[in-house]
């Protein structure tokens, strides 16, 4: 398995513009970054390129178009950048990170519910004393 490169925040906007549309040219990756900033044609072609170099997109010539898609998944991606995030950040410690956001942010009703959903399937996975090895 390829070592994990970091994406900058520009090539992870041009992820998240994969990911959605699966297959798409320098071109339509421009047009759809310049729906929320404008962005220079050769500026997203360097950061693509680039992009290709490091492995987090293949290139594929059809024609004289070339096609870019996303190598690297979207939900490997999150996994790796939160976890790079929390060791950094938080020491390795997940729930000072659960903590902070839910101390800093209103938590809805629904987060709520979807928190005891995720707190319940958890504790269903968890060993409890008499699955230990050496029991």
């Amino acid at each position: 398995m390829e070592t994990f490169q970091k994406p900058t925040e520009s090539e992870l906007e041009i992820l998240k513009i994969l990911w959605q549309m699966g297959r798409a040219t320098v071109k339509q990756v421009n047009e759809e970054i310049n729906k929320t900033k404008e962005a220079g044609y050769t500026t997203t072609l360097k950061i693509m390129q680039i992009m290709f170099e490091k492995g987090l997109v293949a290139r594929n010539a059809e024609g004289k178009q070339h096609i870019f898609e996303a190598k690297v998944g979207e939900e490997d991606t999150q996994k790796s950048l939160l976890n790079r995030f929390i060791d950094s950040t938080f020491q390795g410690n997940a729930m000072s990170l659960v903590m902070q956001a839910l101390g800093n942010h209103h938590t809805s009703e629904e987060e709520l519910s979807q928190l005891k959903q995720l707190i319940a399937t958890l504790e269903n996975q968890a060993p409890t004393k008499g699955d230990d090895l050496g029991n």
